[in-house]
């Protein structure tokens, strides 16, 4: 296999475990509009999407189940809980530091998370120094996930064509979007947010190899 010339990250679940918070805030916030999801289907259907993907397709379950729109100010509600959240509990992945440190390659951060909430995020883990200023939000770029723009994007950024770069990726929308880009992807499922079948639906979406942690993913770096 063709040695990558960068690696390209997403952030939420796979340097930050930030979905386990996401899921919390958001499960709680839909379920009082009237909207209940079994887990793994959420998961499946809704991880790393950018918000506006989000909400659109929320909105659309709304209408269908209530004859409702969502509230206006949703994704507001939604943010502000998140950022609580966060600001309270968020840590860096197990391992993920070190396993980046160690990476002697061109490196950038490809996330659906906002700029400033990419940050946030990034500094509150000590991983903002590892990527800056190659941290690159969908905000930039015209399609969130499951669209590659922002692999596309990122690959520029660090002056590496995208079919040589690796991708790092928790969710199936991630996985599809850095392959559209060209990418050659891995599946992470160290994230607190993973469950039983998310290696399956990564590995169905294409990722070539699925890892489990940041202390696997690092015996596998030495080959680079």
């Amino acid at each position: 296999m063709k040695r990558p010339a960068a690696v390209i990250f997403d952030c939420d679940g796979v340097l930050v475990d930030s979905e386990v918070l996401a899921l919390e805030v958001e499960l709680e916030t839909l379920a009082a509009l009237g909207l209940s999801y079994d887990l793994p289907t959420f998961r499946r259907r809704f991880l790393g999407m950018h918000d506006i993907a989000f909400r659109d397709a929320l909105d659309a379950d709304r209408r269908a189940v209530h004859g409702l729109p969502l509230p206006e100010d949703f994704l507001d509600v939604v943010h502000e809980r998140r950022r609580a959240a966060v600001d309270a509990r968020l840590t860096e992945v197990r391992g993920a530091r070190a396993a980046v440190a160690a990476l002697a390659l061109p490196r950038a951060v490809a996330s659906s998370t906002g700029t400033a909430f990419l940050e946030r995020k990034l500094r509150k883990t000590d991983l903002w120094s590892l990527f800056a200023p190659h941290a690159y939000s969908a905000d930039l770029v015209p399609r969130g996930k499951p669209a590659p723009d922002i692999f596309v994007y990122a690959a520029s950024a660090v002056g590496v064509a995208p079919d040589s770069c690796l991708a790092i990726e928790d969710s199936a929308n991630g996985v599809i979007a850095a392959r559209a880009a060209g990418m050659r992807v891995w599946g992470f499922t160290g994230g607190g947010h993973c469950g039983p079948e998310t290696a399956d639906a990564l590995h169905d979406a294409g990722a070539e190899r699925v890892i489990a942690t940041w202390s696997e993913a690092r015996a596998h770096f030495t080959a680079f």
